[in-house]
């Protein structure tokens, strides 16, 4: 066994851009302030416009909120590395930013769970939508939403610290769960058949409900009439593409993490390893923002009053 304590892990990915790095560094700086601008911005909107507390509007809030807190765990970390000639992370702080981007990503599925179900209650019985979708049911899936994901990860970096490693470098430009677990002199079973656990109930679980909402609004909206499937459109239209976006980034990221992917140029790997925790958050709040008319005009509004 030539397992060692590290005090820090190396971060492989990351190669000599030389005075290109302070271009990726505006750059990056400049997206995240528009993300959080962008989702400040709405949360405001929707907290502070009556009309807008309605259920949907609520999850819309929650998911903003998520959209803040992992692109926190990203951004700041990456401006460091860039401008930083030695890319290494303290062992805990490692540990603390897989605990954030994992439960990003748990908290986002589950939140896009939560609103296929909203949209589904809405569409399909739209007499008994607000005496089922009460102000208390809302807080209840909310609080479902989040706090089984913490609980969750929580078992995942518990059981992946208490490993013996081998090695301190991971291959990707910030901590990956799946990276140090690959560093492992000890038995991983535990690790492996725990994770499979996490991805079925984060992943699967949502994925199997919005599914199942999707079937039942299809149902209706083609046995039900021209406004009825105007409604669905409107409303599902921006749900279905944030679903897509999201879904498309983490499946990359799985996939590069699974298999040997050294035939994919370094630039794109490092790109498509970000997309989820770099694009999800800005274009959720876009998409929102442009496409729902009320948070629209409420923008509209509050600009113009200013």
């Amino acid at each position: 066994m030539n397992s060692t304590q590290f005090s820090n892990f190396k971060l492989a990915a990351y190669f000599d851009t030389g005075l290109l790095k302070y271009l990726f560094f505006m750059s990056l700086t400049l997206l995240y302030i528009l993300i959080l601008c962008a989702n400040v911005l709405l949360i405001v909107i929707i907290c502070m416009n009556r009309s807008l507390h309605e259920p949907m509007y609520l999850f819309l809030c929650s998911l903003f909120v998520n959209e803040l807190y992992g692109s926190t765990g990203l951004f700041p970390f990456l401006l460091l590395q860039i401008l930083s000639d030695i890319h290494t992370v303290s062992v805990p702080f490692c540990f603390l930013q897989i605990y954030c981007v994992y439960s990003y990503v748990c908290v986002e599925f589950f939140n896009l769970a939560v609103m296929s179900y909203d949209r589904y209650l809405a569409i399909c019985y739209p007499l008994q939508y607000n005496t089922q979708m009460t102000f208390n049911r809302v807080a209840v899936l909310i609080v479902v939403t989040w706090l089984p994901a913490f609980l969750v990860v929580v078992g995942t970096v518990s059981l992946t610290s208490s490993l013996q490693l081998c090695g301190n470098i991971i291959d990707n430009v910030y901590c990956v769960n799946y990276s140090v677990v690959k560093l492992a002199c000890s038995d991983t079973t535990v690790n492996n058949i725990y994770g499979l656990f996490v991805s079925g109930f984060t992943v699967c679980v949502p994925l199997i409900l919005i599914l199942f909402s999707y079937m039942k609004i299809l149902k209706v909206c083609f046995s039900g009439s021209k406004q009825t499937r105007q409604k669905a459109v409107s409303t599902c239209t921006p749900h279905l593409a944030s679903l897509i976006n999201f879904s498309f980034g983490v499946c990359f990221e799985v996939i590069q993490n699974r298999f040997y992917m050294n035939s994919v140029p370094n630039v794109l790997r490092i790109f498509l390893s970000l997309y989820f925790l770099t694009c999800q958050p800005l274009f959720n709040p876009v998409l929102y923002g442009l496409k729902m008319s009320k948070i629209s005009n409420n923008i509209k509004a509050y600009f113009v009053h200013k």
